[in-house]
């Protein structure tokens, strides 16, 4: 593995009585090969690009750009170290 970040996901849970929501901790990896989430595997090749936006001093988005489409994280602190890995990581695998 060479770099990992935390995201999570939000589910809402409604009941005839209350609607409340739950909050999924996850973690974002990156492999030599591969970016992993919970659910998707995506083949380094597969990848575009990647980049953040952060919304507010609490949250932000973490885009994943693939042949596939835009897939997006939620994440609570800057994913600039994994980003910066991604990059350095596909820079290494042209040369």
């Amino acid at each position: 593995m060479l770099a990992k970040h935390a995201y999570f996901k939000i589910e809402r849970e409604v009941t005839s009585i209350e609607q409340r929501q739950i909050e999924h901790h996850r973690e974002i990896c990156l492999y030599t090969n591969r970016v992993e989430t919970k659910h998707r595997q995506f083949s380094i090749e597969e990848i575009r690009d990647m980049s953040y936006r952060m919304s507010s001093k609490n949250s932000g988005l973490l885009y994943l750009h693939t042949i596939q489409g835009v897939f997006s994280y939620y994440v609570k602190t800057p994913p600039k170290q994994f980003v910066e890995a991604f990059q350095q990581h596909v820079k290494s695998m042209i040369r």
